[in-house]
């Protein structure tokens, strides 16, 4: 695969952490690292004073870190976040999540996703691609990438999806990006990948149902068409949301203008929530996401 940076970049360890707020957390949480002979790279941190709960994702190279990596987790554990009651993960930069993709007819996102793989731009790995449309199999091939077709109607939906969530076991999937993926997954199949399920929409709902949303704007005239992308929860199109952005649209634009735009911001705002995915930049809390960026 080509890279846009050949130059390696050193081995990091990144916590995302959150807990009651106290005095003393970033202090102590950056005394572990410096005692241990590591060098921060990144620090950011909030308080949610509302809720008296403080966040914070802290980074830190590892080429000199004392803690073997299989026992900072423990260490961390133990000497830190037992003491102020800490939820926390712990990832290394060096270890690449691997992605499946799932996707119905609409090719935008999905080309747009492995055009920046293909170049290194998102550093992930992608065995498959899942699909209840035989239509973009082509794309699949194109990019070297296997491409499974599954006929979902009312009658096959459990089944179709338990043997979704076997292929994903069996190519050891993390997570998963909806790439206009248009079929509402079931709670049964989210419960396995709480939080590891990126979906993109158009930020017309709810005031623009349907399967004609772009019409029923340019109608009314509306000024403003935007992107959502969010984990997906039980709740239809209501999950922790990681990205949004919005474009201006006037009078002199017709509805194929508007879905042209439209479709350019959704595959521009998944992508971002996939890189930041993929550098840890994302902690959930309750139903909102902090993006550390």
């Amino acid at each position: 695969m080509n890279s846009i940076n050949s130059s390696p970049c050193p081995a990091t360890a990144i916590l995302l952490i959150h807990c009651p707020d106290s005095k003393g957390i970033v202090a102590a949480v950056s005394e572990f690292i410096y005692k241990n002979n590591g060098n921060i790279t990144f620090l950011g941190q909030h308080v949610d004073l509302s809720r008296e709960v403080f966040f914070m994702r802290i980074e830190w190279e590892l080429d000199q870190f004392i803690i073997p990596n299989e026992k900072i987790g423990e260490y961390f554990d133990t000497l830190i976040a037992k003491k102020y009651d800490m939820k926390w993960q712990l990832h290394f930069s060096h270890e690449i999540p691997r992605m499946a993709i799932f996707v119905s007819k609409m090719p935008h996102c999905l080309y747009d996703i492995l055009s920046r793989w293909k170049s290194g731009e998102l550093k992930v790995e992608i065995p498959l691609i899942i699909s209840n449309h035989a239509d973009l199999e082509p794309v699949a091939r194109q990019f070297g990438v296997e491409f499974h077709f599954f006929e979902i109607n009312g009658d096959n939906k459990r089944d179709q999806e338990q043997a979704q969530l076997e292929l994903l076991k069996k190519h050891k999937v993390e997570f998963i990006t909806l790439a206009r993926y248009m079929q509402i997954l079931s709670s049964e199949f989210i419960q396995h990948y709480q939080n590891r399920i990126i979906n993109i929409h158009h930020s017309f709902l709810p005031a623009f149902p349907g399967s004609r949303p772009y019409h029923s704007a340019f109608e009314r005239g509306v000024k403003l068409i935007g992107a959502t992308s969010h984990y997906v929860t039980e709740e239809l199109d209501a999950g922790p949301i990681i990205a949004q952005d919005i474009i201006r649209v006037s009078h002199a634009d017709s509805v194929a203008d508007m879905v042209r735009k439209g479709r350019d911001l959704e595959k521009v705002i998944l992508s971002r929530s996939v890189y930041h995915h993929l550098q840890r930049q994302i902690l959930v809390y309750q139903n909102r996401t902090l993006v550390f960026s």
